[in-house]
């Protein structure tokens, strides 16, 4: 089974890079539709696949990075694929934007998490899970990875966690060396062939 990574126009290239760079065997890009999307940074992708063709079973974990249209509603379809994702038990990361459209549709109520900000989640009209809102670079809550869009680093690291790509001390060296710039994390980071 494989990552699947979802785009759509204005995929926040910065999101999902350091993730999906130093995942063995790579993803499978999900888009609404076969059509080629641009994403914030001008990059066109062919999707490998359309949602209609995802189902849980087949996924280790579905990532969701932000974009523009987040917040309109017209990723709604991501957000009923990711609520299937959780209901099976196949973990769904979800990275700004994309935290905005779960919150939207109520799947924030139960699960700790994070965002941007407090103030950001609650404009979304599903949203009632201000209690369980943490202030930290990202959250995991069972089978729910969320980060703000500063934090792309620390979404890898609980990404790596959560599908135990890594031992403990190689992702602590990897969020060492690529949020801190730790010159002595290199070296356990690349014995692990990463």
């Amino acid at each position: 089974m494989t990552v699947h990574l979802a785009v759509y126009d204005t995929v926040a290239d910065w999101e999902y890079g350091h993730a999906v760079a130093h995942l063995p065997g790579g993803v499978r890009t999900v888009g609404l539709t076969g059509s080629t999307v641009t994403t914030k940074g001008g990059v066109r992708i062919e999707p490998d696949m359309t949602l209609d063709g995802l189902r849980p079973v087949d996924s280790r974990m579905l990532i969701l990075p932000g974009a523009d249209s987040w917040i309109t509603g017209a990723l709604a379809d991501f957000v009923y694929t990711a609520r299937e994702f959780l209901h099976a038990g196949v973990p769904v990361a979800a990275i700004c934007g994309a935290v905005y459209g779960l919150a939207d549709e109520g799947l924030l109520n139960e699960r700790a998490h994070t965002s941007a900000a407090r103030e950001f989640l609650q404009a979304a009209n599903g949203y009632q899970g201000g209690a369980l809102y943490r202030d930290a670079d990202a959250v995991t809550d069972r089978d729910l990875i969320t980060a703000g869009p500063t934090e792309p680093v620390a979404f890898a690291r609980e990404i790596f966690t959560r599908l135990g790509t890594y031992e403990p001390p190689v992702v602590d060296a990897f969020y060492r060396l690529h949020q801190h710039s730790d010159p002595e994390a290199y070296a356990v980071f690349a014995a692990a062939g990463a």
